[in-house]
Parts: C-alpha cells; structure tokens; sequence
C-alpha cells in the first residue's frame, strides 16, 4: 500500500483515482502543521512507499506566514523522510519550479543554482534539503503550473471568467510548461514503484509541453472549449502581487525521461480531457 499524504488536492485526487493501492491521508489524520504528526502516520501504517502530495500553496500568504508555511513545506517533509530511512520506504517528494529566481530563458535543470524569489519558494527549498538529509530513498520532483478538472486552478479559473466575460487580461511575460494533475500522480506511481525495485535517488523535473506564457495558455483553453473570449497580453507588473513569480519556469526535464522514461505530457491534451469529463 502507498501512503499519499494529501486528501482534497489536485495531485492527491488523482493518485486516488489512479490506484486502488493508495491511502490518502487528509489533515484531521495528519497535520502537517502539528510535530510528530507525519513521523507517527508513517509508522503507524508502514506503508510499502510514500507520496507527499500535500504543501503549503497559498504563494502569496506565505509572505506573511513564512513560519506555517516552512513548517508544512520544509519540517513536515524532513519528518516524512527521516521516518522512510528508519523503515526503509521510498519517498516520492513534489516540489516547484518556485525554488529558482526565474531569470533567463533557458529551462531549468535539477543541478542548477537554486534561489527562491519568495517565502513560498524558500519553503519548498528547505523541504527539499531536508528530504536529502534524512538519506532515504527518494526522489524529488518538482513540477510547475499544475491544473486539473477540481480544486482551485488556472484552467478553472479561466473557463469560469471566460463564461462571464468577452475579454481577459492574463500575465503574457511569465513562460511555463502547464502540466496535468493526473500526469503527476501517474509519474509518482511509476517513480515510487522504481525507487522499491532500487532505482537510484534524485532531484527531476516534470512539466507539461509546449512551454507558453499565462496569456497563451488562456487562449487554449478557450479554443479547446470552443468560448470566444479575448485574450490581451500583459506584464506582470501591471499585475501587481505580494509573492514575486517566476519569469522563466521552463523546465528541462530529460534527465526524468532518461531514468524512468516518463515524456512531458502534453497540457492541450490534458485540457482536452478536463473539457471532455466535463461535458
């Protein structure tokens, strides 16, 4: 059995709809908040893997919550990992393209100088480290600009003012790979699975193809969904936010490919599927 902790989440609700072998724990059975809680789940249950699809999200609150949210997104995940080395269980950790200053234009590789913009990113980084000290069996992936059919996304979000509304304004100087909840959670199943065979530990990267802006990646939507809402173009800055973001979130992603042979899903055919299930 696979422990995900994570219940109500974009990646956790797939992970629960793609295998029967799965056991999501929600925060009234394990709050990442609380020291111990995470430890005590692990043992109690000794799963065969665990999956840590549950974090801190709210980018912009983490700016004045910086203590909560490296609680749940940098101690809750080193407990996780410290429990996995004792009983020696695979951990499969997600994390983000938060953890780069998204300067450049080039994509990302999971050797490259990391340097968070925020709060948010500083979080996840310590999380990250922290699953490495801890020396179990791991494998961090971190992905980017995640949407699927439920929850709080981009692509909800878009068809929802789409619907209201004849024209938009969306961020066109950010550029990133929009990748499916349900291509995570299938790629930490297939990660988990080759980590127990023995599979070597890691920092990957794992997001969706082709790399567009925000404002490119609205315009897909509303041609997926068939809406003839108007999309105009513009800088961040004139979207002004407490949370810096990223400029450049490419991700390279090769190395995730060359170790497991997992490809970059497509997000237009990921947002075909939300459109279709939704019909």
């Amino acid at each position: 059995m696979i422990l995900v902790f994570g219940r109500t989440g974009q990646v956790a609700r797939e992970l629960a709809a793609a295998s029967d072998d799965v056991r999501c724990l929600g925060r009234t059975e394990a709050d990442l908040s609380v020291p111990g809680a995470c430890d005590a789940a692990i043992r109690a249950i000794r799963p065969a893997a665990v999956i840590n699809a549950a974090a801190w999200t709210d980018v912009d609150a983490a700016e004045a919550e910086e203590e909560a949210a490296t609680r749940i997104n940098g101690a809750a995940p080193g407990e996780m990992a410290r429990a996995c080395a004792d009983l020696g269980i695979p951990l499969v950790h997600i994390s983000t393209d938060y953890v780069f200053d998204g300067s450049g234009d080039a994509p990302w590789s999971p050797d490259d100088a990391t340097a968070p913009l925020g709060a948010y990113g500083r979080s996840k980084l310590a999380g990250e480290k922290a699953v490495v000290a801890e020396g179990c069996a791991h494998v961090i992936l971190r992905t980017s600009w995640v949407f699927s059919g439920h929850g709080r996304n981009f692509l909800l979000t878009m068809l929802r003012l789409g619907a209201e509304r004849e024209r938009l304004t969306v961020v066109a100087d950010q550029i990133g790979g929009p990748t499916p909840a349900d291509a995570i959670a299938a790629a930490c199943l297939k990660v988990q699975d080759a980590l127990r065979d023995g599979a070597p530990s890691g920092i990957h990267h794992f997001a969706g193809t082709p790399d567009v802006s925000w404002a490119d990646f609205a315009r897909g939507i509303f041609e997926a969904a068939g809406m003839c809402c108007t999309v105009e173009g513009i800088p961040a800055s004139a979207w002004p936010a407490p949370a810096a973001r990223p400029a450049n979130s490419r991700m390279d992603c090769s190395a995730l490919r060359a170790a497991f042979g997992i490809e970059r899903p497509d997000w237009r055919e990921g947002t075909g599927r939300i459109l279709a299930a939704r019909l």
